[in-house]
């Protein structure tokens, strides 16, 4: 590569066809040992973990990889800070084992996806002066637990240091400010879609918009052995689009040894294909807000020091995140129950309420309006109840595995930060319940991880995934973006973002960016100038990644969707002729394609009112207009001009 470090080699993943082709082959006598249903942070790390100790293994989602919970997080690895609080205060030991729990699961994102995680300082302003104490105290516990585990100390800004580093902040009461390094900030779905594929990797089979239609139990003992799949997203020759019914639809069984229902807030819908409509329903599901701001709220000079705001005494005593994150910032989060849908609609209740709350904490001269919101969607956490507690009532700390009469093993609850040590414990589970042997599999990555006396993590039979390195890990640096500017002529925020979002598979991705027949940027045609998403990803996401519809791209292989919905809208029509000219979609096709991205951005905050737009109308202009016609013109900036600018106002004193 003319003196450029060569990336690392792997072997092709199969095709989705491929992928589809070995589920069908999983009948009677070649089946697997595990089926895995749901392809969210739970499965995929079960899928992969099963895989890595050498189980055959299938995974199969609904929707796609990430597409619900997964993908709606408020992007943090927690730490444990308040489950350490509540150890001390009620001397609950178990809490003390949560602490350590997600001390260790914290310390495995950053170790198995550096490129797509991160250390996060947080700050926590201090309005009485007599909570200094009590907070400092409680950090410097837990410095002193982390031990090895620790990124950095926690340390105290005084009033002026903590102004200079957040000039934003609210400087009336102000004592000062503890920082914190108790938390992690990632890329969720793209860490999710990383797992998935890494499971491939090492020789899972998986499958998204793979609907499980039916449990298959032995009429003799009424085990389950298998499930009945229906492929969603079917390419006929006309590139037509079968869903629930539709022309291109194929239906076949699978046949398994043991099945997981890992499906989330959906965990309930399969276990009544197994028990039957009456059985009691084990998830309380809880809405999770987020919002989306400009850049300029979490400024450059801030960035350097500090990376995050914490309230955790709100107006009604939740907990309030103000994170950077992709060049703009999230706001939340709520918590309300809520009822089960694929794709839940932000309150604007609740909208207003993480508004009110950004705005007691900046200072009165900034306003933050309504119109600032770029984007807003709602999670569902799946909370859960035990079946098997006499209080069948009562929430569990965690999360759950329950294993069924016929045998389905159910994992539900739990959070992002330990969703590996959930899949350990849930294929120990199988592997006890189905007698399945675990054995030596062969190094597919060909690049070593962790190392050992040997030089490489040894693949045994036993859970290694808190050492196994996840697809585009193995040759990631902090310096590959430089790499990638010098050799494909790409934009330094791009090659920075391709760098952060795909690690070495980077340098793939660029490869295929057409050339922009410009001087510079050489390659790297924007999807959006507000925003580092190119071309090259659209091909990648189809071509290696298993995206089949324009939602998938837009929201979870890139995140335009989250960051800007107005952007995402503007994005649209060059996504779906790239993704057209890959599957050789039809008019027809595209057309759906257009309508069901339009009504997913509805639930990414897109105003209902606008839910008929055409298409037509987007590529006249017509998504800038409603910015002018609504006075939201942050909306319009991308995340380096909304500093510059803001940076500017504040400068010339006004806002």
């Amino acid at each position: 590569m003319g003196g450029f470090p060569a990336p690392p080699k792997f072997p092709l993943l199969p095709t989705r066809e491929e992928q589809i082709n070995r589920l069908q082959a999983g009948t009677e006598g070649n089946q697997y040992d595990l089926l895995v249903i749901g392809g969210g942070a739970t499965g995929s790390g079960i899928a992969l973990d099963a895989a890595s100790r050498g189980l055959k293994v299938a995974m199969v989602e609904r929707d796609d990889f990430s597409s619900g919970t997964s993908s709606k997080s408020t992007k943090l690895v927690h730490g444990g800070v308040r489950y350490l609080e509540k150890a001390v205060k009620e001397l609950d030991y178990s809490q003390y084992q949560l602490v350590r729990e997600a001390l260790k699961e914290r310390a495995v994102f950053l170790t198995t996806a550096p490129h797509l995680s991160m250390s996060l300082p947080i700050m926590l302003p201090v309005y009485e002066w007599w909570k200094a104490p009590y907070y400092w105290i409680g950090t410097k516990v837990y410095d002193f637990l982390a031990g090895k585990e620790n990124l950095e100390s926690s340390y105290f800004l005084t009033r002026g240091k903590a102004l200079e580093a957040f000039p934003m902040l609210k400087g009336n009461g102000l004592a000062g400010a503890l920082v914190y390094y108790v938390d992690g900030s990632h890329n969720d779905s793209r860490m999710n879609v990383s797992i998935a594929l890494t499971a491939a990797l090492y020789g899972a089979t998986i499958a998204n918009h793979m609907e499980v239609s039916e449990l298959i139990k032995d009429p003799a003992t009424g085990k389950v052995t298998g499930v009945k799949v229906r492929n969603l997203v079917h390419q006929s020759r006309g590139g037509r689009l079968g869903r629930g019914g539709g022309a291109g639809e194929t239906e076949f069984v699978v046949k398994a040894k043991g099945v997981i229902n890992a499906t989330g807030p959906f965990t309930d819908s399969i276990r009544k294909l197994d028990q039957g409509e009456s059985t009691q329903e084990i998830v309380a599901p809880s809405s999770g807000v987020h919002i989306v701001l400009p850049g300029y709220y979490s400024p450059a000079r801030m960035a350097r020091l500090i990376q995050g705001l914490i309230d955790p005494n709100t107006s009604d005593g939740r907990v309030i995140f103000f994170l950077p994150w992709q060049g703009n910032t999230i706001a939340g989060t709520t918590d309300a129950p809520t009822a089960i849908t694929p794709h839940p609609l932000p309150r604007e209740e609740e909208i207003n309420w993480i508004l009110n709350e950004v705005r007691r904490y900046l200072a009165p001269d900034i306003n933050v309006r309504r119109g600032d919101v770029l984007a807003a969607w709602s999670g569902i956490r799946p909370l859960v109840k035990d079946p098997d507690a006499k209080n069948t009532e009562s929430l569990v700390r965690n999360h759950l595995i329950n294993v069924s009469d016929s045998g389905l093993i159910t994992i539900a609850g739990g959070k992002w930060t330990t969703y590996r040590q959930m899949a350990q414990e849930a294929v120990d589970e199988a592997v006890k319940q189905f007698n399945l042997k675990t054995g030596p599999v062969a190094r597919v990555d060909h690049v070593p991880t962790i190392p050992e006396s040997d030089g490489v993590v040894a693949i045994d039979g036993n859970c290694k995934t808190d050492r196994l390195e996840l697809i585009g890990a193995h040759g990631y640096s902090k310096t590959l973006f430089i790499n990638l500017i010098q050799h494909f002529g790409v934009e330094t925020e791009v090659a920075q973002h391709l760098a952060g979002a795909y690690g070495d598979r980077a340098w793939t991705v660029a490869s295929l960016s057409a050339p922009t027949e410009q001087r510079f940027p050489v390659r790297g045609k924007r999807l959006s100038t507000l925003y580092p998403f190119i071309d090259g990803e659209v091909r990648y996401a189809v071509r290696h990644e298993y995206a089949q519809t324009a939602v998938d791209v837009i929201a979870r292989r890139t995140r335009l969707a989250f960051l800007n919905v107005q952007a995402a809208l503007e994005a649209l029509p060059g996504v779906i002729d790239i993704m057209s000219e890959e599957l050789k979609w039809s008019k027809d096709r595209k057309g759906k394609e257009w309508r069901e991205a339009v009504d997913f951005l509805v639930s990414m905050g897109l105003p209902e009112k606008r839910v008929g737009v055409t298409r037509k109308e987007v590529e006249g202009g017509i998504v800038g207009q409603w910015g002018v016609d609504e006075k939201a013109f942050s909306r319009h900036e991308g995340p380096r001009d909304a500093y510059d600018s803001n940076l500017s106002r504040i400068q010339n004193g006004g806002v």
